[in-house]
């Protein structure tokens, strides 16, 4: 059976990467009935690393390229946990979190990277309610974190 979704994001020039192995004592993904809740997603696919505060030590294109290598590493956890991206019913809530500095505002346009991937994704399915905060520092001083809660299909 071809994963339609999976197909979309290769058409796009994207790919998945391997599952992240958490780096403290949570898990990726938890079930419960329909719904995945997810952990916070670093932006790290092997040797690439978006690291530091928004916009003094990373700009903020560098920040937005994070936010979308974050998606991809979930939607691998979610392929993971499901089997197929084409079970995805809908993308519930997105929480982004972005490593900037005080008087930084431009939470939204970093947290845009992975709200827009997700539609181009998945269209009216990776609509999702959302919240973009800036907080004073992240895990490993990365730029942006994100967590998902997603609906799937049985």
């Amino acid at each position: 059976m071809t994963d339609h979704t999976l197909a979309k994001i290769e058409s796009l020039g994207l790919k998945l990467p391997v599952v992240p192995t958490p780096i403290a004592a949570y898990v990726n993904c938890v079930r419960t009935g329909n719904l995945l809740f997810l952990s916070g997603g670093l932006p790290i696919d092997g040797d690439v690393k978006i690291l530091g505060k928004v916009p003094s030590a990373c700009p903020v294109e560098k920040a937005v390229e994070g936010a979308r290598i974050i998606i991809l590493n979930r939607l691998a956890v979610i392929k993971e946990a499901i089997g197929s991206l084409d079970k995805v019913k809908q993308i519930v809530t997105l929480n982004g979190f972005v490593n900037s500095e005080p008087d930084f505002t431009g939470h939204p346009v970093v947290v845009n990277g992975a709200s827009e991937l997700l539609v181009e994704i998945f269209g009216e399915r990776g609509k999702h309610s959302r919240t973009a905060l800036g907080v004073a520092a992240l895990p490993l001083d990365v730029a942006v974190e994100i967590n998902l809660i997603v609906e799937v299909a049985d």
